[in-house]
């Protein structure tokens, strides 16, 4: 995030490079940085001659390069972008003789996603020596909670860690996806709003009693009306709450657990440092830890894998997914 915001600052600052090579496997990143230039790199006026993109899928990289080599009219510089470029990445290496003498009044801008170029070879070092080179990284699961934290500081709001959570288990990882949603909660609350449960609720459809945050949680303390109540709701509304999605996360949950089972440090921070959590959830570990232990979690680890193949047909071709979760919580909690 931070490379990224950078990027964009320097470009702000007149920065600017000849080649910009955007790769990894997150594109959320790489189209913000794209994006940025395609719209303020050149006048409004300038971009009819000087603004070009280009699909990898139907141009080449040599119509790339003698788009690049043209001069700018009526402006001082001119923009290539190739979107997608990810498709040219069998002749990609094609473009090292162009990287080596950039034309100074071109700006090409790679969109090279879900894909990297290799870093041990030459052209990744002529393009890191004459332009810029952003990768993408991917972000964990863990961490995308703090990541919705940060980027709605820098926007000047907040959000409690219950409803990030909310959203992460609800919308997953793609970062593009949440952001959408973030900024329609933007567009009807003013600055400096705490986005709270309820908020997401009304305006996004989740759910703030009836998810698999609360239902993880309830199990946790070994509340089995409302672990009964929220899979009764899972069973009524199952498009929205997929079956695959709530054995994943109860997985994730306890082999959290059987990890917590195992530390000699028992400290708030060292837990949340091991099990990769917000430190405002650990409490919600040690009470499940104290509930379940080591050898009733090692067991309900084998419950999760039987309803996984259970709820992918095996075994259990005309059961739905409804009584599939309900078995299982039975199991669990008995």
């Amino acid at each position: 995030m931070e490379e990224a915001i950078q990027i964009v600052k320097k470009i702000k600052n007149g920065e600017i490079h000849p080649i910009y090579f955007l790769m990894g496997e997150e594109p959320y990143y790489i189209d913000k940085i794209s994006d940025y230039i395609e719209d303020n790199l050149l006048a409004e006026e300038e971009k009819g001659f000087n603004q070009m993109v280009l699909y990898g899928r139907d141009t080449s990289i040599d119509e790339v390069v003698s788009n690049a080599k043209r001069y700018p009219m009526m402006a001082e510089r001119q923009l290539v972008i190739i979107k997608e470029a990810q498709d040219l990445s069998r002749s990609i290496e094609k473009l090292e003789s162009y990287a080596e003498n950039p034309q100074p009044t071109s700006v090409l801008v790679f969109c090279y996603k879900y894909k990297k170029i290799d870093k041990r070879k030459k052209l990744y070092k002529t393009i890191a020596k004459t332009g810029v080179i952003f990768e993408s990284k991917r972000l964990y699961e863990n961490q995308i909670a703090g990541w919705i934290q940060k980027t709605l500081k820098s926007r000047d709001y907040s959000i409690s860690p219950k409803a990030a959570q909310m959203l992460v288990e609800f919308l997953g990882v793609d970062l593009g996806k949440i952001d959408n949603e973030l900024q329609k909660l933007q567009l009807i609350t003013p600055k400096g709003t705490l986005i709270s449960p309820e908020l997401i609720e009304e305006n996004i459809g989740i759910s703030k009693d009836f998810n698999n945050f609360e239902l993880r949680k309830a199990i946790g303390m070994k509340d089995e009306v409302k672990a009964h109540q929220i899979i009764n709701y899972f069973s009524q509304n199952p498009k929205d709450n997929p079956m695959v999605v709530t054995i994943t996360l109860l997985f994730s949950f306890f082999s959290q657990i059987l990890q917590y089972h195992g530390l000699t440090d028992q400290s708030k921070t060292n837990i949340a440092k091991v099990l990769k959590v917000n430190p405002y959830f650990v409490s919600d570990y040690v009470v499940a830890a104290r509930n379940y232990p080591m050898k009733k979690v090692s067991g309900i680890i084998g419950f999760l894998r039987e309803a996984d193949v259970k709820g992918k047909g095996v075994g259990a071709a005309n059961v739905g997914q409804g009584d599939l979760l309900k078995e299982l919580l039975v199991k669990i909690m008995r």
